[in-house]
């Protein structure tokens, strides 16, 4: 069994465990828009993250809504934060991400490997998108 296979079976093994009512939680975080929005945002911006003004900014959520929505993702599980000097850092939790679409995927093709799709979806260590400059 060559690593890579290896490693994706852990994977699964690990989102097998994903409780149902942790799967419901986020899912229903994620079925809003604003959330959702937000949500894309940091997972776009990668394990760096961004600030709750940037993602203001990204979003078109004015803070005093944002801050709300980041706090139902944060519950989620979602999404963390980390203090970084005057700002709180968001970063979206790809070890959630990923358990989620392990769980909603983990049949899929009735067990059997089928496509790249259910593979993991994210690596945040080799994960360095760079934000595009505005044009």
């Amino acid at each position: 069994m060559s690593g890579g296979y290896l490693l994706l079976f852990l994977y699964f093994d690990y989102y097998r465990k994903m409780e149902t009512k942790a799967v419901v939680t986020a899912l229903a975080a994620l079925a809003q828009d604003s959330r959702l929005a937000i949500f894309r945002a940091l997972v776009q911006a990668g394990p760096a993250g961004l600030a709750a003004g940037r993602i203001s900014e990204l979003t078109g959520i004015p803070p005093s809504s944002l801050s709300f929505h980041l706090k139902e993702l944060s519950h989620a599980g979602m999404v963390d934060s980390q203090p970084s000097g005057r700002f709180v850092i968001y970063t979206a939790n790809f070890t959630t991400m990923n358990a989620l679409l392990g769980f909603l995927t983990e049949n899929c093709c009735g067990g059997n490997p089928c496509s790249p799709v259910c593979t993991p979806a994210c690596d945040p260590e080799q994960s360095h998108v760079t934000e595009k400059e505005p044009t």
